[in-house]
C-alpha cells in the first residue's frame, strides 16, 4: 500500500475500539481484531463470568468457527451453550426464532443473560431480533464474519425476519452491547461472499464519501487479495460512516434511510430470484438502477454513471439480471416496508459522494431502469 495509504490506516487504527451513542439506548463499543482471541476480556467486561451466555450462529459458519469461540469464551462464563439454526435467508423466518426461544428456556436464560450472534447478517438479524423480544428484551453481542455485516448489518440495531415475501417485515430496533470484528474472518469468504460485502462497501462510498469511493477503485486489487492491511482500512472506513448516520437517526425518521440505496428494487431481485443471488449482489443491481435514474434526471454525469456500474465489475458485482420481467420487479418494490402513502420511495445520487430521499420517481422512470440494467442475448 502507498505511503498515504499506510498512513489513514495508522490513524484509523487510532480510533479502535469505535465508540457508538444513540440517544434512548446505551452506547457501545465496535472492537477491530485480527483474531477471536480478545473476544474472553471483551466479554469479561459485560460481566459473562456471572451470565449465563448462548452463542447463536448457521451451519455454515459452525464448521467455521464455534468450536474455537466456544473454547475461547467457555472459562470466561458462567454457562456457555450454543444453537444453529440452518443456514440461509430461506430459514430467516418466525419459526426458527421460536426455535431459538425454547433453546433459551431450556437453559434458563434470563434477563441478566446474553447472545452472541456469530456469523453474517441472517444470523445477527436472528439473533438480535430474539434477544430484543425473549423476556422483553436481553443483551446480545455482535461478533459478524462476513464483510457485509462486519460493514453494515452488525452496526445500528435493526433486527428482524422475514414474513412470507416480504423481506425484514417483523422486527425491532434493538443496540448490541457490543461488536468484534475480527478482520481475518474475512479470508474464509467465498468470492460471492466477500463481493456480497463489496456491495454494501461501495455504497457507502457512493451516498457519504467520494474520497472513500475513489479509493476503493484506487485499491482494488489489495482489496480483492484480501490484503489485511486494506481490508481494516476498507472495513472501518465502513463502520465510521455507518456510525455517523446511526447516531444522527438511530429509528430511520430521516437521514439513515439514505442506507437503503439500492434496497428497494434490490430486495425485490432477491426476493423473486429465491434469494440465488446473494443480497450485496441484489443491492448492487438496485444502485445500478438508481444510478441510471440519477444520471437521465440530470444529478450525474453520463461518465459517473458508467463508472459506478462498470466498476463494479472489477469487484465480481453483477450490474444486469436475467429471468424477471421490469414489471415484475416494479410490483414486488411495491410491497417494500419502506413505502409511504403509496408512493415509490427512492434514494437517488445528488452526486458522487451524495444522496437524497426521493418520492417524486414514477413507476415508468423505473422501469425504464429496469429495462437498461435487465441482460439480454
Amino acid at each position: 500500500m502507498e505511503k498515504n495509504g499506510k498512513k489513514q490506516a495508522e490513524a484509523l487504527q487510532l480510533q479502535n475500539p469505535v465508540e457508538i451513542k444513540v440517544k434512548g439506548w446505551e452506547g457501545y463499543r465496535i472492537y477491530l481484531e485480527h483474531s477471536f482471541e480478545n473476544l474472553a476480556p471483551r466479554m469479561q467486561e459485560l460481566g459473562s463470568m456471572d451470565c449465563r451466555v448462548c452463542v447463536v450462529t448457521d451451519s455454515n459458519v459452525e464448521k467455521l468457527y464455534l468450536k474455537e469461540v466456544l473454547n475461547v469464551l467457555s472459562p470466561f462464563c458462567r454457562e456457555l451453550s450454543s444453537f444453529v439454526i440452518p443456514a440461509g435467508e430461506e430459514h430467516k423466518n418466525l419459526d426458527e426464532i421460536r426455535r431459538i426461544y425454547l433453546h433459551l428456556t431450556g437453559h434458563e436464560l434470563d434477563r441478566r443473560d446474553i447472545l452472541i450472534a456469530l456469523g453474517g447478517g441472517v444470523t445477527g438479524d436472528m439473533t438480535g431480533f430474539a434477544a430484543a423480544t425473549y423476556l422483553r428484551g436481553i443483551r446480545f453481542v455482535q461478533v459478524p464474519t462476513t464483510l457485509l455485516s462486519q460493514v453494515d448489518s452488525s452496526i445500528g440495531g435493526k433486527t428482524g425476519v422475514d414474513l412470507n415475501s416480504y423481506k425484514n417485515m417483523v422486527g425491532a430496533f434493538h443496540h448490541p452491547s457490543m461488536v468484534y470484528l475480527n478482520i481475518n474472518a474475512l479470508k474464509t469468504l467465498d468470492e460471492t461472499q466477500f463481493a456480497s460485502g463489496m456491495g454494501e462497501v461501495l455504497k457507502h462510498g457512493l451516498i457519504r464519501d467520494a474520497s472513500y469511493y475513489e479509493w476503493c477503485l484506487d485499491h482494488m486489487g489489495e482489496i480483492e487479495e484480501r490484503d489485511t492491511e486494506a481490508m481494516a482500512d476498507m472495513v472501518m472506513r465502513s463502520i465510521l460512516i455507518k456510525r455517523a448516520v446511526v447516531q444522527k437517526d438511530p429509528m430511520e425518521r430521516g437521514e439513515r434511510a439514505l442506507l437503503n440505496f439500492g434496497h428497494t428494487a434490490g430486495h425485490a431481485i432477491e426476493k423473486l430470484k429465491d434469494f440465488k443471488l446473494s443480497h450485496g449482489e441484489c443491492v448492487n443491481l438496485g444502485v445500478v438502477a438508481a444510478s441510471y435514474i440519477s444520471w437521465k434526471r440530470g444529478s450525474i454525469s453520463e461518465e459517473i454513471f458508467y463508472e459506478i456500474r462498470d466498476m463494479s465489475v472489477g469487484f465480481g458485482l453483477p450490474i444486469t439480471y436475467d429471468g424477471l420481467t421490469p414489471e415484475e420487479i416494479l410490483e414486488a418494490m411495491k410491497k417494500d416496508k419502506k413505502r409511504v402513502g403509496g408512493k415509490n420511495r427512492l434514494i437517488l445520487l445528488k452526486k458522487l459522494g451524495s444522496a437524497y430521499i426521493d418520492e417524486t420517481v414514477t413507476d415508468e422512470e423505473i422501469l425504464d431502469a429496469l429495462r437498461f440494467i435487465r441482460y439480454e442475448e
